[in-house]
């Protein structure tokens, strides 16, 4: 999974954003009328936004062969790496479906037009075959090559696994007894076929949408250790990434380079590329500048001449660019939600909106494994409090102009799914001060509205607060979220006000997206780096590496995108089953099983999922003279397909 922040903005009608002194009720008939109002207020006469609709048609003029375009960067989301084995704390869609998969393709492509499904025409390989009970895979690639005139064979996979299985930890995707611990051997018979045989018979559909699509062929030219000695072969002759040890050290200097910004587009190892876009120029700020590669093997080849990513600081700064030169700055922008009035005259000024969703799902972790608060967030009845205080109804009325939906667990909703269907209509922990009130004083605390809530009765008993907590301890910990933009910020400063009603104070603290993910990374208590609380970078997840939303990579025990420290046996079960479900019917059994598990354990805090944009991605508005831009269920930029028309 990636970690990736929305813009936050609707598509045809944004939210006006206000904090309310007086208040009216959430609007939603789950919500509790006892339980007190919102601290939001609902804003009347904008339109609704249609859950997961198709995006409107694109103009169909004649091409124009090159030509600029240029994407307007989520606010204060910039690449930070350009590696695709990326680490958690580095695990986002502005690295990996924005950035370093333009240059370096994976294995295989999923979500264009606009289905959560895999697509062939733009993979690396052909679809895979299964045989022996589903216990070997057979991979063969399509004939492409690299930008150094080397053809990607099957030992450019097996260099990923060389170094996925000398550093699992250090890929975000990694689940331990998954990928690539359940592979026993591989075979390469041939340049273009790699072979894998596998620890037990593994759902193929599960194994092609969640193992197979963290594969991302690397260059043998990426085989060093050095940049003065290129390709160092060890002392039998091979190349270092076929020993343990130089696999090791292969990692280290990649990602030793990858954290070296300033040298990217001069790089004599990142400039070798098998994806349509050779990177050109990359600033400080995050400005990147893409041209076509004259190589590119896939189909169909770019017709721009050049792609921009513009990166900015807040939406304020981003829409007064967007304003002033309109479609000739920004072919693809957004509209803050405080500028809704000007809809009708951005339009008139030549953009159109797009109405598509991202196969995401919002929440945020609360650090299990803090040393100070993390057994009260281990307490399931904490957790169903605190969510009780999302205001999830009220937000989407207030701050999100009815482009979201209600989040209840991990399942998107949207786009629709011919893989998975998982209902989340109905919320078992609706917005209800009074229900979180009476979880924590049944349970041992003392609550006061206003001020400062204790714990009364300390132990490990029913009615009691649980182990690790102390008498007379009071829930005071810090949330911080990404700076940037101001939806966000709105939802917060509401949390915070609900919180206070029943006693609990939150610290607010703002950073930019980058700092927020760096912190919220998993740990143990006595580590440095564990005196985080939690994070909420504006979002919460898009589902890929892992396509299928089956949990693993993030809610299994010891996964390395399991940030909170959550752990479930039941969940741990559940997921297991749709690893190992011999049939689609019995893999929907399991993920339904699993979904309604998780609305009730909230392993996370769950926030409204946005709908009615682009992906993950922030522009919102697409220029009318921009041609082949379709909806990506997955958030990935295929800019190759895209071009300008008179």
């Amino acid at each position: 999974m990636q970690r990736f922040k929305q813009s936050a903005f609707a598509a045809t009608a944004v939210a006006l954003v206000a904090i309310a002194v007086g208040a009216c009720g959430s609007g939603s008939s789950n919500s509790s009328s006892s339980s007190g109002s919102s601290a939001v207020t609902e804003i009347s006469g904008l339109k609704q936004v249609g859950i997961g609709l198709t995006e409107p048609t694109r103009p169909s003029g004649a091409k124009i062969k090159g030509g600029t375009v240029t994407w307007a960067q989520t606010p204060e989301l910039t690449p930070n790496y350009i590696f695709p084995m990326t680490s958690f704390a580095v695990c986002s869609e502005a690295n990996t479906s924005q950035f370093s998969a333009l240059l370096y393709r994976p294995l295989y492509w999923y979500g264009n037009n606009y289905s959560p499904t895999v697509n062939y025409n733009y993979s690396v390989a052909k679809a895979p075959v299964f045989s022996d009970n589903n216990t070997v895979v057979t991979v063969t690639l399509n004939s492409w090559k690299w930008s150094d005139g080397e053809p990607v064979t099957s030992r450019d996979i097996e260099f990923w696994m060389n170094l996925y299985k000398a550093n699992p930890n250090n890929y975000c995707g990694y689940v331990p007894g998954r990928f690539p611990d359940n592979v026993t051997s591989m075979s390469t018979p041939n340049a273009s076929t790699i072979v894998f045989h596998l620890n037990r018979s593994y759902n193929p559909e599960w194994f092609l949408y969640n193992e197979l699509s963290q594969i991302t062929p690397l260059p043998l030219a990426w085989d060093r250790t050095s940049l003065t000695k290129p390709a160092p072969t060890t002392d039998n002759g091979k190349l270092p990434d076929t020993t343990k040890a130089g696999a090791l050290k292969v990692f280290k200097f990649l990602d030793t380079q990858s954290k070296d910004l300033g040298t990217w587009a001069s790089s004599p190892v990142w400039s070798v590329v098998d994806g349509p876009w050779k990177l050109t120029q990359f600033t400080s700020d995050g400005a990147a500048t893409f041209v076509p590669n004259p190589t590119y093997s896939g189909s169909p080849k770019p017709t721009i001449s050049k792609f921009v990513e513009l990166p900015y600081t807040s939406d304020t700064a981003a829409f007064n660019e967007f304003r002033s030169g309109g479609p000739s700055a920004v072919t693809i922008g957004f509209l803050p939600p405080q500028d809704v009035p000007q809809i009708p005259a951005i339009e008139a000024a030549g953009y159109i909106d797009n109405k598509a969703s991202s196969y995401s799902f919002d929440y945020f972790p609360l650090n299990f494994n803090n040393p100070t608060v993390g057994p009260i967030f281990q307490q399931l009845y904490f957790r169903q409090a605190f969510q009780h205080l999302i205001d999830q109804p009220g937000w989407i009325k207030a701050f999100l102009d009815d482009a979201a939906v209600q989040t209840t667990n991990p399942v998107p909703p949207a786009p629709p799914s011919p893989l998975i269907k998982v209902s989340a209509a109905n919320n078992p922990l609706v917005f209800s001060i009074a229900d979180a009130r009476k979880l924590l004083t049944s349970n041992g605390w003392k609550v006061v509205g206003g001020g400062t809530t204790t714990c009364v009765k300390p132990g490990t008993a029913a009615g009691d607060c649980g182990a690790g907590i102390t008498a007379g301890e009071a829930i005071t910990f810090n949330l911080d979220y990404a700076s940037g933009t101001a939806s966000l910020e709105s939802e917060m400063n509401d949390l915070e006000a609900q919180a206070k009603k029943v006693g609990i104070t939150l610290e607010l603290t703002s950073h930019p997206f980058d700092t927020v993910i760096g912190a919220g990374v998993p740990c143990t208590p006595t580590q440095s780096i564990c005196s985080w609380t939690a994070e909420n970078w504006g979002a919460g997840w898009i589902y890929s590496p892992d396509f299928l939303p089956t949990g693993e990579s993030l809610f299994a025990t010891g996964a390395a995108s399991n940030a909170n420290g959550y752990s479930n046996p039941a969940a741990d079960k559940l997921i297991d089953q749709t690893v190992f479900a011999p049939n689609r019917a019995a893999e929907t059994k399991a993920l339904t099983a699993y979904a309604k598990l998780m609305s009730t354990q909230v392993p996370v805090v769950y926030g409204p999922t946005q709908v009615g944009i682009y992906g993950g991605v922030a522009g919102t508005l697409v220029s009318s003279k921009l041609g082949g831009f379709d909806a990506q269920a997955f958030g990935y930029l295929n800019p190759e397909a895209w071009y300008l028309t008179k």
